[in-house]
């Protein structure tokens, strides 16, 4: 599934990501100005090399509502946002309570609550369904991940975990652990044992499938691994895989739900990129109506400005308390509290989760015309403000239409749209969710422009 590009000098870049050491990355960088050029330099000469992120594509200056702004002044609508932007950026109400609760009480030591903590707590098991009322944070995703799995084993008393092929579940050792994206543990060396790894719900390029239809097979692995393997203790995915979009159907999450009741595996929802609004819902797992034992939160739930996240887990599971399950510093963040708090008033003082199912339905038919005029576009797939574009050489073979998706990711940079590329063909388009339909259409336009610009590769 993972992709290459030819690197200059020989060598392999992996592509599951954004395209980052290409030929066409170094014209970028050339058609930069020298103070840029600069900046990028001094960039790579001081931080640690890594996939995906190293060296850098521009350097920004600001960040402010829909728009990123470089310090040459190039601006770009970020459809991006490394899925922390729901409220766009610097959104000023999050930005006021932080400022506010920064003058009264900027840090709490672990040993202590507050009232910031308690009410935020309290507002998320609200947010939650049923039981799922008692409430951890912590730093950032991949450490509520681990906490998930921390919890799991102790509940079960079972410490092995199925996940999906394909999946990110975060960057930590134990995260990448349970990933499945295999570039994240190239040359990492023994990870956390009992994982296995079952074949992702994919109806557009699946597993001995090839339609459009029903998924509800892909479910039926998770069973056959939990009878053979034994001593299974979590299945953890998200509902909704944020990197290519994919949208299972609500039959296959159903019968997920059944299959983990029936052989007492508890269902950890990765909702990390989608929640807070992103798929019109407060959770993404809202559409299938089905209820997790575990939720995992993150990246938006401090409004883009403070890493934060919070794991929400059943009232009856709340029986770990000689165990550290989190023990972070920053556990009862003061600051990520508020920002979290700020987050959630917002998208329900601005309707946002309407507005999101309204922007969905607009994103849905004007993608569609752009796939009935480009037959580049094998497939259009999304919810809410969550779509892709799976671009394709050939609709019959659906090989990976790579180079153009690299051609079209610089032409869109070029022209203002910023994305993510992922899969190393699949156009990724997450605005966010108070982006007005000006700038939506702003979007559509220049994806049509750079598309009709779009050369075929061998």
């Amino acid at each position: 599934m993972r992709q290459h590009t030819a690197l200059p000098g020989g060598g392999l870049a992996d592509t599951e990501g954004d395209i980052n050491r290409s030929v066409t990355r170094e014209h970028w960088w050339a058609e930069q100005s020298e103070a840029i050029r600069e900046d990028l330099a001094e960039d790579s000469r001081y931080f640690l090399h890594q996939a995906l992120s190293t060296p850098c594509l521009d350097v920004l200056a600001r960040a402010e509502g829909t728009y990123l702004t470089s310090q040459s002044g190039k601006q770009y609508l970020d459809f991006h946002g490394n899925s922390v932007h729901q409220l766009g950026h610097g959104h000023p109400k999050v930005v006021a309570r932080v400022q506010q609760q920064l003058t009264s009480l900027p840090f709490a030591p672990r040993r202590y609550t507050h009232s910031v903590a308690i009410k935020c707590a309290r507002t998320l098991a609200n947010l939650a369904p049923g039981d799922l009322n008692r409430v951890l944070f912590a730093p950032g995703g991949s450490e509520v991940v681990g906490i998930a799995l921390k919890l799991a084993r102790f509940i079960t008393g079972n410490s092995k975990v199925v996940s999906l092929w394909d999946s990110f579940h975060g960057a930590s050792l134990d995260a990448i652990s349970v990933g499945g994206e295999a570039c994240f543990r190239a040359g990492m060396g023994p990870l956390l044992a009992g994982v296995e790894r079952i074949p992702p719900p994919t109806r557009y390029r699946g597993v001995w499938y090839r339609g459009e239809g029903e998924d509800l097979h892909y479910a039926d692995y998770l069973e056959y691994v939990i009878e053979k393997e034994g001593g299974i203790g979590a299945f953890i995915a998200e509902p909704i895989r944020n990197t290519d979009v994919q949208v299972p159907s609500k039959a296959y999450w159903q019968r997920i739900r059944e299959i983990c009741d029936r052989h007492g595996v508890l269902l950890i929802a990765d909702e990390i990129p989608n929640a807070l609004g992103r798929t019109g819902h407060w959770f993404s797992f809202e559409q299938f109506g089905i209820e997790p034992d575990i939720i995992c939160l993150g990246k938006g739930l401090g409004g883009g400005i403070v890493p934060f996240a919070a794991l929400i887990t059943r009232d009856r599971f709340n029986q770990a308390a000689a165990i550290s399950l989190g023990h972070y510093t920053h556990e009862k963040s003061p600051i990520g509290c508020a920002a979290a708090l700020a987050t959630i008033e917002v998208i329900r003082d601005e309707r946002l989760l309407a507005k999101v199912q309204h922007d969905g339905r607009f994103m849905a038919d004007e993608l569609a015309k752009l796939a009935r005029r480009y037959p580049l576009i094998g497939q259009v797939r999304g919810t809410g403000l969550l779509w892709a574009l799976d671009l394709v050489r050939d609709h019959l073979s659906r090989e990976r239409a790579t180079g153009e998706a690299e051609q079209l990711l610089y032409r869109c940079l070029t022209l203002g749209l910023s994305f993510k590329v992922s899969q190393g063909n699949v156009i990724q388009l997450s605005p966010p969710l108070t982006i007005s339909r000006a700038d939506l259409a702003r979007a559509i336009s220049i994806l049509d422009l750079a598309l009709s610009q779009i050369e075929p590769t061998v």
